[in-house]
């Protein structure tokens, strides 16, 4: 992208381009973003899938997680990917929704490789304490790929986050002179609306 040249319009392709690839790459950088819930407590999560027009994110959780609940009762939350290469960064805000059942989870579920379903068989919920080092998952189940039948438990324990977009923040760096947009928008439907700032 040329910088200089280019307009609001490109900038938001930019981000939607890099979020839509990024969720399809397990190399590229903005595949794990930084998540931040309203507490103002921060973790790196898989981004799962991001809508062409940048209505929302997708990702996954465990519905046992004390994020979900904070999540439901307060569902402000911000993203950050970096991709050092590109030497982009994208910020974004917006309101999260935890899913458990329906289509989106179920469609979710279903795609998901055995071994990231096999993450949600833990006997106790995300950080929980433990006398030791463990993964939480049965032993019989560690470092192996389980069967249909072995995974149907976890179900249970699977939720899907979507983070309906709000505001957008794009950073550029350049030797010679970074570049930023942000934007924001009222509803989903409704255009974003952009201007430059001062990086």
């Amino acid at each position: 992208m040329n910088e200089i040249a280019a307009g609001l319009h490109d900038v938001l392709l930019d981000v939607s381009s890099r979020l839509s690839a990024a969720a399809c790459d397990r190399k590229s950088p903005m595949h794990t973003p930084v998540i931040g819930t309203a507490d103002g407590d921060l973790r790196i999560m898989v981004l799962r899938a991001c809508d062409p027009h940048l209505a929302a994110l997708r990702l996954h959780t465990d519905a046992r997680s004390p994020k979900v609940a904070l999540i439901e009762q307060r569902p402000e939350i911000a993203m950050l990917a970096y991709d050092p290469a590109a030497k982009v960064q994208i910020r974004a805000r917006g309101q999260g929704r935890i899913e458990r059942e329906g289509p989106v989870a179920d469609a979710a579920w279903t795609a998901a490789t055995a071994f990231a379903r096999r993450c949600y068989l833990t006997s106790a919920a995300p950080g929980s304490e433990a006398d030791q080092p463990l993964s939480g998952l049965p032993p019989e189940l560690e470092g192996i790929r389980p069967t249909e039948e072995q995974l149907l438990a976890a179900r249970a324990n699977f939720a899907v986050l979507l983070i309906t977009l709000t505001d957008l923040d794009w950073l550029y760096l350049a030797h010679n002179g970074h570049r930023r947009a942000k934007f924001s928008r009222g509803d989903v439907g409704q255009p974003w609306q952009g201007t430059w700032v001062v990086p």
